[in-house]
């Protein structure tokens, strides 16, 4: 994908414009998410992603105030945790989001998983449908939903996510569900983009040496190159600008076969990865 740049996005099935880089802030609360998040938006970043389980939605809300950057120029997702499921409570939490942000609305609001089973979470999804169709939800989504899951809405007659944020890397690519979100044009977000700072692998570290550019750096050249969303997250300054200057070099044919090549699927996750929940 030549012609990249920071400020490229991606739209939505809903109509909004994504963009493709985004600042994840999992783990990362008080002080230092409101000081990380100016630095990410310091940094070019246009792009937030928090979660109701993160919380610190307020801290994400006071960085894009203090940072002067009017609202409509950046990008914040947020999450329905698993434990907060259901119609009536799915709808009470976007309100408190909102006031959690200190916002008028959410660009994207996600079911952060699947777990609680079919009845709650589709329960949870007409919510969100029903928070969009009011104006407090600009883009409806998901987050680590199987392949059986997606499907499950389209049974259901409603209309695709726009979004499905999964764990996506080198080392677990999630094909089928990649595949299935391509043919229907729901939005692939990478989380866990730089391998939790994973970087010895052989083959990885060759291109890197090869380009001129961090381990790191190649992993979210990658993924902007394969047209997934990532979301790199850090507290550090350095490491934020670095994660953000991967527009000035492109990985050759040959370099991204050799990084697809690592995949090791379910085996290679590195998180919970619930894509299989019943």
């Amino acid at each position: 994908m030549a012609g990249l740049t920071l400020a490229s996005t991606v739209k939505l099935s809903s109509g909004f414009k994504l963009p493709l880089l985004g600042f994840g802030v999992f783990q990362n609360g008080g002080a230092t998410c409101v000081s990380s998040t100016l630095e990410a938006l310091k940094a070019g970043y246009r792009h937030i992603d928090s979660a109701v389980y993160y919380a610190n939605e307020r801290e994400v809300g006071e960085a894009i105030r203090l940072s002067g950057i009017n609202r409509e120029e950046i990008f914040v997702t947020t999450k329905i945790p698993i434990n907060q499921q259901g119609y009536e409570s799915a709808l009470k939490l976007v309100d408190r989001s909102l006031e959690n942000f200190g916002f008028t609305y959410i660009d994207l609001y996600l079911i952060h998983a699947p777990l609680p089973g079919s009845e709650k979470r589709l329960a949870t999804y007409k919510a969100l449908l029903d928070a969009q169709k009011a104006g407090k939800i600009r883009s409806v989504g998901v987050s680590n939903y199987g392949v059986h899951h997606l499907e499950e809405i389209q049974k259901e007659g409603l209309p695709a996510p726009t979004v499905n944020q999964i764990e996506v890397h080198p080392f677990c690519q999630q094909k089928p569900i990649v595949e299935y979100c391509n043919e229907r044009g729901i939005v692939v977000e990478a989380y866990s983009p730089l391998v939790r700072g994973r970087a010895s692998d052989p083959t990885v570290l060759r291109i890197a040496s090869e380009v001129d550019r961090s381990p790191f750096q190649v992993y979210l050249r990658w993924s902007l190159q394969r047209g997934f969303v990532p979301l790199p997250k850090s507290a550090t300054p350095s490491r934020i600008k670095s994660n953000a200057e991967v527009y000035d070099f492109e990985l050759s044919e040959a370099q991204v076969s050799a990084l697809d090549a690592l995949d090791q699927g379910s085996k290679g996750a590195l998180l919970w990865n619930p894509v299989d929940a019943p």
